[in-house]
């Protein structure tokens, strides 16, 4: 199942703009004090590192990535999610945009 909506949250509105717009993303947080994001990554093949644990979950596209340390890539499609973990670096190939929402922790 895939999360369309989030009720009650704080909405930081400045945009999170990376590698030259190619990945754009607002952070927001929930009643209860979790912080999440939502973004698009557009076409192209990026390096991400974490701080913390990092869970991305495909709301729209689809994506391939790959997890520091491994070597095949694996795909992320609308409802399937993929977890990185802290202090670590992924890999990201998108052919279209990839519309997701990243879960912290």
């Amino acid at each position: 199942m895939t999360t369309d909506t989030f009720s009650n949250v704080t909405l930081a509105t400045q945009a999170n703009v990376y590698f030259d717009g190619r990945c754009v993303s607002h952070s927001f947080t929930l009643a209860d004090g979790t912080k999440k994001s939502v973004g698009v990554v557009l076409p192209a093949t990026l390096t991400f590192s974490t701080g913390a644990p990092e869970t991305m979950e495909c709301v729209g596209g689809a994506c391939e990535y790959r997890l520091m340390d491994s070597d095949g890539w694996r795909t992320s499609s609308v409802g399937e999610k993929f977890s990185i973990p802290g202090n670590s670096s992924f890999e990201i190939r998108v052919a279209d945009a990839y519309h997701y929402i990243c879960h912290f922790g």
